[in-house]
């Protein structure tokens, strides 16, 4: 059975802009705001899979890292 989506794990990069991970597969893609990380993301879904097998849905899921003292 195919996959309906596909998760993508989003930090902010530390040389700026943003770097998503898909989570159980070996994709990766980087841009410089969050709108050209939507696009880099789904250009690299459709890339990894072949003609009509990616799943239908991208999930971003915004990780953010804060340190605070204590």
């Amino acid at each position: 059975m195919a996959e309906t989506e596909i998760i993508f794990s989003v930090q902010e990069s530390p040389e700026g802009g943003f770097e998503a991970r898909a989570l159980g597969y070996s994709i990766f893609t980087q841009a410089d705001t969050m709108d050209e990380l939507k696009q880099n993301v789904r250009e690299a879904v459709h890339c990894h899979f072949d003609e009509g097998k990616a799943p239908p849905l991208i999930r971003l899921h915004t990780v953010k890292d804060e340190v605070i003292s204590a």
